[in-house]
């Protein structure tokens, strides 16, 4: 016979094995109930009046919210890399491959839009999340863990949702600042990672978000903004032991527990938003390689210098040429042959994975004059190769559409002046909407595939 947890019945005096509870021995659970990890028996000491199904259930709707916006701009930012050409890192990924196509060009703010929310967003919420994880602690260690199969279920939910956020935050705020101490791929980690978030996710919401509407119209969010620490009661006992037993007196109302968590959020955009915002750079107190790049017309963000890729005075120097292929016969053009081609400006934003961007005015030559040049005035893709000689970065495909855009260029000028050669002189890709890394600098050849 199947009896409910919490039965006190067994198969004689003195047995340890019972009956199952939903499939699972009694002796089992008992033993488990007398003999708990050290350190739980701590747990009755949290006795904050605040914590209840409705707080709970506030911090769940924000990230209800926010973390489907997260979650959907970085798999975006995948798809942006070009995972058809082979570039976009992890490269092989199984079943968890997404349906790709060609990244558009337009608008060109696009790549920094999604880059952008994807990590100013996921920086944002750190505050609501970790109120979030607060206000169910108990609940977190509750012990024992489950009684029931479907309780095993919700708890494997809550492993992957909390492990999952835990894990992407973490090397996501690593990675913006550069910070490579955990010794893996970050990219492939984030990306894999991603999908464990994203399963605990979607299972926490079909179990959970029924129970979260109604705890949150089990208060008026009105009433409690004006609640006074005076007037802060505890919620009711609720099923989930939200609610401490033995509440100690309220030292804060919830309304300054809220006003705390978006004070945080609120601090923390003021911290992030001059990655985006070249006006705001200022602000931006933890960029890891500062807020000033220089004098004049290239005092923007740098993240590969030019002695980082090994690039020397003599690889940049007046014996450099372009080489273009793909065509009857290569084509071999130096800087000076270079300039006197028709120059076309455009005013196009660069961004990068690691979360900053920026807006800068490029005058070059089209790719698609270049494409003409070299006898393939309708590419599919093209190659393009750097004088960096190793890496991840000394190469990068482009796909038809962004070689035909009229404001795709290879840059030999910004801002009115030269290239400096930590932005990629004497020659550098620059492509609407592309992500920065793929936005070549140090370009030495161009390759124009029509098929």
């Amino acid at each position: 016979m199947i009896r409910p947890p919490g039965s006190t019945q067994s198969d004689g005096p003195g047995s340890d094995v019972g009956d199952p509870i939903y499939g699972f021995p009694v002796g089992l659970w008992r033993g488990l109930e007398r003999n708990p990890p050290p350190g739980l028996g701590r747990l009755r000491a949290w006795r904050s009046p605040l914590r209840g199904p409705w707080l709970t259930s506030v911090f769940g709707a924000v990230l209800l919210v926010a973390l489907p916006v997260v979650i959907i701009t970085g798999l975006l930012d995948y798809i942006a890399y070009g995972p058809q050409f082979g570039q976009a890192i992890p490269a092989d990924v199984g079943g968890l491959r997404l349906p790709t196509f060609d990244w558009p060009t337009h608008p060109s703010w696009l790549f920094r839009l999604t880059e952008g929310l994807h990590i100013g967003l996921g920086l944002v919420i750190i505050p609501v999340v970790l109120a979030k994880l607060w206000s169910v602690a108990p609940k977190l260690f509750a012990w024992p863990p489950a009684r029931s199969v479907a309780q095993v279920l919700e708890r494997l939910s809550v492993l992957l949702l909390v492990g999952g956020i835990l894990f992407e935050i973490a090397t996501g705020v690593l990675n913006i600042q550069y910070d490579y101490l955990f010794g893996f791929s970050f990219y492939t980690a984030h990306y894999y990672g991603a999908w464990v978030f994203i399963a605990g996710f979607v299972m926490h919401v079909a179990v959970k978000l029924p129970r979260m509407i109604t705890n949150l119209r089990s208060r008026s969010l009105r009433a409690e903004l004006r609640t006074t620490v005076a007037g802060t009661r505890p919620e009711p006992l609720d099923a989930d032991g939200l609610v401490a037993t033995d509440p100690a007196p309220a030292t804060l109302s919830r309304r300054g527990v809220l006003a705390l968590v978006g004070g945080g959020s609120l601090l923390v955009a003021v911290l992030t938003v001059g990655q985006t915002f070249d006006s705001a750079r200022g602000a931006a107190l933890l960029l890891p390689r500062g807020r000033s790049y220089g004098d004049g017309p290239n005092d923007f963000q740098v993240n590969r210098s030019a002695t980082a890729a090994a690039i020397t005075p003599a690889d940049t120097g007046a014996s450099w040429t372009l080489s273009l292929h793909g065509g009857p016969r290569p084509v071999t053009l130096d800087r000076a042959a270079l300039a006197a081609m028709a120059q076309h400006t455009a005013t196009l934003p660069i961004a990068c994975v690691e979360g900053w961007s920026s807006t800068q005015t490029w005058t070059g030559v089209r790719l698609a004059d270049l494409a003409a040049l070299a006898g393939v005035p309708a590419p599919r893709s093209a190659m393009v190769g750097s004088l960096e000689k190793a890496g991840a970065f000394n190469h990068a495909t482009l796909a038809g559409n962004q070689i035909l855009d009229p404001d795709s260029l290879l840059a030999l000028r910004v801002n009115g002046a030269d290239l400096s050669v930590d932005h990629g002189y004497p020659a550098r890709v620059i492509v609407p909407a592309l992500p920065g890394v793929h936005n070549t600098k140090w370009v030495r050849s161009l390759d124009f595939r029509s098929s």
